[in-house]
């Protein structure tokens, strides 16, 4: 897409700065980010055996040479996914937006022009009203989606403001689960060098990751 724009000859077409910014933010703001997820999702799944030997049993019906749309029908993975970025999106903080001009009434309220208006995902993902116990990983909670559901998950954001890297990071995700697993069926958190859970526990400065800076997998 940017190569086309970026030989487009009309107005439209972007400049070669605007094509390098953009490049750059597809490959460095998707790096670490997809890279704290996935560490999230193999701990979240190596922590639970059941899960974890149905993902294997699912993932071990594609072929040798599978790509990412022979993913998009596995519900359990996807399912994983999803809920590893319910508990986990790389960047659960505060998204401020200013109020336009001509205000706007939200719930009743009226926001005069220059309102700083925010929301965060971190307390979203984990409304107990949508999520029943929020704090524990059931991927199996997303077989029954509710549009209340669908209306609070927002590990990218949403509106015009979205990630433009949501789709780049679910193919990744995709991937990268699809072929760990499929590599390492037998895998298992360490407990070299006294690794814990505490070592998980997310730290958050606009992105999360964990506090030890480290996941340790080993294989039975």
């Amino acid at each position: 897409m940017l190569l086309k724009k970026l030989f487009r000859s009309d107005e439209d077409g972007l400049s070669d700065s605007d094509i390098v910014n953009n490049a750059m933010a597809f490959m460095i703001a998707g790096s670490d980010t997809t890279a704290n997820t996935m560490t999230y999702l193999t701990w979240a799944v190596c922590k639970h055996p059941e899960i974890k030997k149905a993902l294997v049993e699912e993932l071990s019906t594609l072929p040798s040479n599978f790509v990412d749309t022979d993913l998009h029908s596995l519900p359990l993975l996807n399912n994983v996914i999803e809920e590893t970025l319910r508990l986990y999106c790389a960047a659960p903080s505060a998204l401020p937006r200013v109020v336009l001009e001509e205000g706007v009434e939200f719930n009743g309220y009226a926001l005069p022009r220059g309102t700083t208006v925010s929301t965060q995902a971190y307390t979203l993902h984990r409304n107990v009203e949508y999520f029943p116990d929020p704090e524990s990983f059931e991927p199996s909670r997303w077989n029954a989606t509710t549009r209340e559901m669908k209306d609070t998950y927002m590990p990218f954001g949403g509106g015009s403001r979205v990630c433009l890297g949501q789709h780049l990071a679910e193919i990744e995700l995709r991937l990268a689960t699809a072929l760990f697993f499929r590599a390492f069926p037998e895998a298992r958190m360490s407990t070299l060098e006294c690794m814990s859970d505490m070592d998980m526990d997310p730290q958050i400065f606009f992105l999360l990751s964990p506090r030890g800076k480290r996941c340790l997998i080993g294989k039975d």
